[in-house]
């Protein structure tokens, strides 16, 4: 399929409970009149649903499924769809919508309809902690109680000025621990770390709401940044955070980046892992990155990601 009117049929999902998943009537409407072949529509409103509803639609056939909602809704989604030919549509109904920046897809919703219906198709990397799917970023640290932070109404009402509100009451409580990291492939030598503050593996190239995982990262590069934090005084984190849009802070004295395709992390003491805005795994734990993975709808003129084809996964990476 090399655009989605060569969709024999679509089937949406839309988290209705996303920041902006009422207007799903809408969205349907608009591709509906764009061409897209939409034949089934699925909103759902818990993580229960979510699967359920994915299993169904894929059991039905469809070869394009349009799912709206956050990063934690689109990465789950493509974690289900990943290693087949079945193509995946995105509506960035969330508040970061991080995967769709990586991607260039509009946060416009009409424009993001209208991607769906006249983007090309690319095939693009997924990260996996322990299986388990992310698309952006996983991590363990401050991040992990910025999420916790994150409450539905917050986000609701003030957007991406949210993350900045818990960031700042995570700081507040963050207490420093000790990691351990580990590369099975043998690229690196284990490195050990104390005091830190946040360890993070990037799969994509955005995260947190528009902050860059690093100047060269991509979701099509088949590999993972990994930067691991040193807790420190506050003038340092500020520092630090003004760094974060552009990627450049991994140059600080006080962060650590290294790349690879398999690293382990284990934590003192062990620490919940978020991916892509979700708590879904638990250090010690391995991240891998599965190459080609998903096919996904994207603008004509993104240069995110390439459609590699069938066997790319098993040729060496430039």
């Amino acid at each position: 399929m090399n655009a989605a009117r060569d969709a024999r049929s679509a089937a949406v999902v839309i988290n209705a409970g996303s920041r902006r998943g009422t207007a799903h009537e809408l969205a349907v409407d608009t591709m509906r009149k764009a061409g897209v072949p939409v034949s089934a529509v699925h909103p759902v409103l818990t993580g229960g649903e979510l699967a359920g509803t994915l299993d169904r639609v894929l059991a039905d056939g469809h070869d394009l499924v349009v799912v709206g909602g956050g990063d934690g809704t689109v990465s789950y989604a493509a974690g289900r769809v990943a290693g087949t030919n079945v193509v995946l549509g995105v509506l960035p109904l969330g508040t970061a919508n991080d995967f769709a920046r990586t991607l260039e897809i509009p946060n416009n919703l009409a424009e993001a309809c209208a991607t769906v219906a006249d983007g090309k198709v690319v095939d693009i990397d997924l990260g996996r902690a322990d299986g388990e799917p992310f698309l952006n970023v996983a991590s363990v640290g401050l991040s992990v109680a910025v999420t916790e932070a994150l409450s539905p109404r917050l986000k609701r009402y003030i957007g991406p000025l949210a993350y900045s509100i818990a960031t700042l009451r995570a700081y507040a409580r963050h207490r420093p621990f000790r990691a351990r990291l580990e590369f099975p492939g043998g690229d690196h030598e284990p490195l050990e770390l104390e005091d830190l503050l946040q360890v993070a593996v990037g799969n994509g190239r955005h995260y947190g709401g528009g902050n860059t995982v690093s100047p060269t990262a991509g979701i099509d590069d088949h590999i993972l940044d990994i930067y691991a934090i040193l807790a420190g005084p506050l003038r340092e984190h500020v520092n630090i955070a003004r760094l974060l849009k552009d990627g450049s802070f991994i140059e600080h004295d006080r962060v650590y980046h290294l790349t690879s395709r398999h690293v382990r992390l284990v934590t003192e003491p062990p620490l919940p892992v978020n991916l892509d805005g979700e708590i879904a795994a638990t250090t010690p734990a391995d991240f891998t990155v599965q190459r080609n993975a998903v096919h996904v709808v994207v603008p004509q003129s993104s240069t995110s990601a390439l459609f590699d084809g069938p066997g790319a996964a098993n040729r060496p990476s430039s």
